[in-house]
């Protein structure tokens, strides 16, 4: 197998905190150092949220702008994604960074059940978010909680309102969501490629399922996510040291199936991104 794997780093995310890992980066001065050290690791995308002095999470434009330039700055090329998830902010909040016009950013297209609360998507919410992603020219990242999220990503893509080719991520391992089950995996998979052929695709992991779901995606020919959000821990009995360090890992994985890690160009070549001026 010779097709690149684009390795996309989720630096902080909304809910990990210093107390649960001393490595996850707050500041966005420390997130710029942690995503330096990720992208020179084989990160080819930094999947962004922010956070405010107290860790809380926020959707602050500002607090992306920094974070947004830092990473122009200190890692040039790299694909800058930033989140639009509903645990910083409520509902056009969510989308406040977007005329920042990232290369991408997430986007839910339906809603599901987290451990103890409904993540809401609505429609409207939904179609506002991604009418703003086509003003600004900013590619989605469709995060893929359920299989009516794939089947609405690829109905938005043919009624116009997603400009594909679409990039899927099938997030397995939150509890009350998709499972961490390889048929599952496989059939999402397959569904995707049946009402989207020219889909790509990757997968994140959440907690002890990220390892296995990055050998999925790798050995099948995907690519896939790793870093702090999803898993602080390399182990069960060891914290991760960095987001770097599981790039690494990711990376290696790579290395056992044979697959080059893509570079930035690559990625933004295989995404269909405008190359940085």
């Amino acid at each position: 197998m010779t097709n690149p794997c684009i390795i996309c780093v989720a630096i902080t995310g909304s809910l990990p905190r210093k107390e649960n890992n001393p490595a996850v980066p707050i500041t966005v001065e420390e997130q710029i150092e942690s995503t330096h050290d990720a992208f020179e690791a084989g990160a080819s995308i930094a999947h962004c949220h922010v956070r405010n002095d107290d860790q809380t999470p926020t959707s602050d434009p500002e607090r992306f702008a920094r974070l947004k330039e830092g990473l122009g700055k200190h890692c040039p090329g790299m694909i800058v994604q930033l989140s639009t998830g509903g645990r910083s902010g409520a509902g056009k909040e969510r989308g406040g960074m977007l005329p920042l016009r990232p290369d991408m950013a997430s986007l839910s297209v339906g809603s599901n059940n987290f451990p103890t609360r409904v993540y809401e998507n609505p429609p409207d919410l939904v179609d506002w978010l991604a009418s703003e992603m086509l003003k600004h020219d900013v590619k989605p990242e469709i995060e893929a909680f359920d299989l009516s999220h794939i089947v609405q990503a690829t109905r938005m893509e043919q009624d116009g309102r997603l400009k594909g080719p679409l990039y899927v991520q099938f997030v397995m391992g939150v509890k009350n969501a998709m499972p961490a089950d390889e048929p599952i995996f496989d059939f999402y998979i397959e569904t995707l490629k049946r009402l989207a052929p020219d889909a790509q695709w990757c997968g994140a992991g959440i907690g002890a399922n990220q390892l296995k779901v990055n050998e999925w995606c790798i050995s099948k020919g995907g690519h896939t996510r790793t870093g702090l959000e999803d898993n602080v821990r390399l182990d069960r009995d060891t914290l991760a040291p960095s987001n770097a360090a599981l790039v690494k890992r990711a990376a290696e994985l790579c290395e056992k199936f044979e697959r080059p890690v893509a570079t930035w160009q690559q990625a933004r070549e295989i995404l269909g991104l405008r190359m940085p001026a």
